[in-house]
């Protein structure tokens, strides 16, 4: 596994191969003889909470957004048996891995509150003069005495 490269998160974070762990076991499902000799399962561990490649912010970040996938010691489970490939579950929960991570650590930019413009305004008004207008005319109209 050490010959692989690392994998790259964002532009601060990289995550060496050397911290994922992978488990393999029978899937269950429609395979016949194939599924019950083969080990295609893949399950991926990672320890956050005795990760190095993130810091304390980026820890709790992932810690709170994923919490559904990470067990109370804090290591992230994750598990791929779509195909009948060994290497290519591995490959998928790979891929899994970095998009959750990415998505976990990715910091929405703060909103700043903005006023309406000048013209959008006056569109309001003049909107807002022709329903009254509008509602004026359906009134009963009072007889004229002439």
């Amino acid at each position: 596994m050490a010959d692989q490269p690392d994998l790259h998160i964002t532009d601060t974070v990289t995550i060496p191969m050397a911290e994922l762990q992978f488990h393999f076991s029978r899937s269950g499902g429609p395979g016949g003889q194939h599924v019950n000799r083969t080990a295609t399962q893949v399950e991926l561990t990672f320890d956050v909470q005795q990760s190095a490649s993130l810091d304390e912010a980026q820890r709790a970040r992932v810690l709170s957004k994923l919490k559904s996938a990470i067990d109370s010691r804090g290591v992230l489970h994750l598990t791929c048996q779509t195909t009948r490939s060994q290497f290519r579950n591995r490959a998928e929960v790979t891929e899994r891995f970095q998009h959750l991570l990415r998505q976990a650590l990715h910091v929405p930019k703060p909103r700043r509150p903005t006023r309406p413009g000048r013209a959008a305004a006056e569109r309001r008004m003049q909107e807002k003069r022709r329903v009254g207008i509008l509602k004026q005319e359906r009134r009963r109209q009072q007889p004229v005495d002439e």
